[in-house]
């Protein structure tokens, strides 16, 4: 059936912009696996920064007075909060242009540069913008929850002097570890509010859409490993 759409001219139109979410989704979908990867994430600024958790976690198991790693937590927590509302806002506004159908394709068509497309893919457009950021919600807000949990841990760590080394040790570790989760999901929302920024430009032409794709990418992978700040973190004792 497939095969016969192609032949008869009806999906011809659509190849390009087909072979551009195509790209996007293999970019942006191998980046996040290959990125997770154990061997790849030990040399990222994200492996730097779990060493750092973990020295955090244990310099906070010999305090007596936690304050200030719970104000610390608690300000990790707002940025996922806010990014969490963040990204139901875009998904609230982007609803809104979808209902708004044909009035709201013919006012973006106006602008500068603007591709012509037919509302089909204009909605197909808004709905992948839609997508982007439930995904990023999802992370951000799950990011929210675990500081909590971690907060809670934060609390139970046992007291220096009445358990014994290992068992704080075990502790902090576990508390290092559980920030991380957190950390990482909130990485990969900020991943998709990027990848968002890539998606606007199909709506001036599928091959910018290719090429911004390509472009974000290169921003995040230099981000992540060859970054400044990474290199800075990492030499970093820990």
């Amino acid at each position: 059936m497939g095969q016969q759409l192609i032949t008869n001219g009806a999906l011809a139109p659509y190849l390009v912009d087909m072979a551009a979410v195509a790209w996007f989704l293999a970019l942006f979908g191998g980046y996040g696996l290959i990125a997770g990867t154990e061997t790849l994430r030990r040399r990222s600024i994200v492996g730097a920064m779990q060493r750092q958790r973990v020295q955090w976690m244990r310099n906070m198991a010999g305090r007596e007075n936690r304050v200030v790693d719970t104000v610390l937590l608690g300000g990790l927590s707002q940025g996922n909060a806010f990014f969490a509302s963040t990204s139901a806002i875009a998904m609230g506004g982007l609803a809104a242009v979808l209902g708004s159908g044909e009035r709201a394709h013919k006012i973006l068509e106006t602008l500068p540069m603007v591709a012509r497309s037919e509302p089909m893919l204009f909605e197909i457009k808004i709905v992948l913008m839609i997508v982007v950021f439930i995904y990023a919600f999802f992370k951000f807000a799950w990011a929210f929850r675990l500081s909590h949990y971690t907060a809670i841990l934060i609390g139970s760590t046992p007291i220096v002097g009445v358990a014994t080394a290992a068992e704080v040790e075990v502790h902090a570790v576990a508390t290092a570890r559980l920030i991380g989760l957190a950390a990482e999901h909130a990485n990969s929302g900020l991943r998709s509010f990027y990848a968002a920024m890539a998606v606007l430009a199909w709506f001036f032409h599928p091959v910018a859409f290719m090429i911004a794709s390509g472009w974000v990418l290169a921003i995040l992978v230099r981000r992540d490993f060859f970054s400044r700040s990474r290199q800075l973190v990492a030499a970093l004792p820990g």
